[in-house]
């Protein structure tokens, strides 16, 4: 009898054990882990990486230089102003040369009152030997005194005309209508032929010389749609258009913004346009994404 109170007693203490066990486990099943929210993979950028820099149209910026030797007494504009073609931007010292044109032009109204007298003494000389008066060799006389003096007139005439183009280059007048951007000299200074004086610029036509790497050059294509970023202006996007693609490869120009990039490679050259209006100025560095699957 007492043998089978100890089973029964130990049957009830397995099926107690056996019930906290259930229990327990429908507790954990009960609870809700946090969700782990699963990586996502950031979408690749598409398109063609380019870099460039914001130019002007061929013939939109010149550096205008000094003709000749001499000292700078005026230098008539400042950075930033907007000048027309033509207008004068500076002035060398021209008295000697205004001396010496005074000079050459008295000596052409003498050679031009010699030839008078020559004429008129070559006329004097014809008609005496038309009524044989005259000897032939004194009418031969007449007419070298003429071309002498005729000859005379034209050598005033071209001293008169190189002074004259020596003069005009006393003063330097901007070959473009834009603004200057850089003023390379002050007054006073003594400047040499090809010495910088300023750099003017058609600041209404700007484009974009981007670099393509060369391993990209089979996605660039003209008439690409463009994307334009500028590390001045975080946020902004700008539209282009591919506006010309360089038919060959050559070496990089623009330093590359990444340092690890290599500086020596070959690059392919693309011209980009505007399609809006941007604040970009000339010289500034844009970053190019140009699409691709044209």
């Amino acid at each position: 009898m007492k043998m089978r109170m100890r089973g029964v007693a130990i049957l009830g203490l397995v099926g107690a054990g056996l019930l906290g066990v259930t229990i327990l486990q429908a507790r954990g099943a009960g609870a809700v882990s946090p969700a782990v929210p699963a990586p996502v993979a950031s979408a690749p950028a598409k398109g063609v990486a380019a870099e460039g820099r914001v130019v002007t149209y061929p013939g939109g910026e010149v550096v205008v230089g000094a003709e000749r030797v001499g000292r700078l007494v005026r230098l008539a504009v400042v950075e930033s102003q907007t000048v027309r073609k033509g207008e004068v931007l500076a002035e060398l010292e021209s008295d000697e040369l205004r001396a010496a044109l005074d000079e050459a032009q008295a000596r052409v109204a003498e050679a031009e009152a010699e030839v008078r007298l020559a004429e008129s003494n070559l006329e004097r000389r014809q008609g005496l030997a038309a009524q044989q008066i005259l000897a032939s060799h004194d009418l031969d006389q007449a007419t070298r005194d003429l071309e002498i003096t005729r000859a005379r007139r034209e050598t005033a005439r071209a001293t008169v005309a190189r002074d004259e183009a020596q003069l005009r280059k006393t003063r330097i007048l901007a070959p473009i209508s834009g603004t200057i951007v850089g003023r390379h000299v002050d007054a006073g200074e003594t400047v040499d032929v090809g010495t910088r004086i300023v750099t003017v610029a058609d600041l209404g036509r700007l484009r974009i010389e981007g670099e393509a790497d060369e391993a990209d050059a089979a996605g660039v294509a003209a008439g690409a749609a463009v994307t334009i970023t500028a590390d001045g202006y975080p946020g902004k996007t700008w539209r282009g258009t591919v506006e010309e693609v360089a038919d060959s490869m050559t070496l990089r120009k623009l330093k590359p913004q990444d340092p690890g990039r290599p500086t020596d490679t070959r690059i392919l050259a693309v011209k980009v346009a505007f399609a809006e209006q941007t604040p970009l100025r000339l010289g500034t560095t844009v970053e190019l994404r140009i699409q691709t699957g044209r």
